[in-house]
């Protein structure tokens, strides 16, 4: 960790907050001198004050105390290229047009690897009144079902949660072509174009 990098992200944060040194210090109950020490590399924040910290220049700990704050490229266009992130413990549901850090539940998650569904794990699809009409015959059990179930096209995605000891059976209204996706809690994230 070096005490440069932390203290330049401190002032970085800082200054895009709109906050004075005297106004962050303020807040911490510590005084000035204490956060310009930090800013100009000459010490670092106790860690009993790094979670207060974190919240008030709202990022994250590992983040400031990197000293690193990378931003990233413009991601445009297509949104069938949106990454999915599914919690373990919650199966909360993010998704990302581009490059993120995640985390759920006090765990970072890792980007869902789309896997293209072979014959066993294809979902019905039919068209009923100008809508996708999309069955499965998955046993969505407790322990093992279909979390959520996606049709994304070049410009949107729907998202339809599925709940254990559900029938499997939606209506997506008709966009065009697009791609099924969709979350198996024991397999993981799959998809087919329709």
């Amino acid at each position: 960790m070096q005490n440069v990098k932390v203290g330049s992200i401190i002032r970085t944060l800082r200054i895009e907050k709109g906050m004075s040194q005297k106004q962050l210090a303020d807040k911490m109950n510590i005084s000035d001198k204490t956060i310009s020490k930090w800013e100009r590399g000459f010490g670092c924040p106790d860690i009993s004050l790094l979670a207060e910290l974190s919240d008030l220049l709202e990022v994250d700990i590992g983040t400031l105390l990197s000293g690193d704050l990378i931003a990233n490229n413009f991601v445009g266009g297509n949104m069938k290229k949106s990454k999915y992130y599914v919690c373990t413990v919650c199966n909360n549901i993010s998704l990302c047009t581009g490059n993120a850090e995640i985390s759920c539940c006090g765990r970072k998650l890792e980007e869902q690897i789309m896997h293209k569904a072979d014959e066993s794990n294809k979902l019905f699809t039919g068209v009923i009144e100008d809508n996708w009409f999309i069955t499965s015959h998955h046993p969505m059990k407790k322990e093992h079902y279909i979390s959520f179930v996606a049709f994304a096209t070049g410009d949107c995605v729907q998202i339809i949660k599925q709940y254990p000891e559900w029938d499997m059976q939606l209506r997506v209204p008709k966009l065009g072509h697009g791609m099924l996706i969709w979350y198996c809690t024991q397999h993981g994230l799959f998809y087919q174009l329709v």
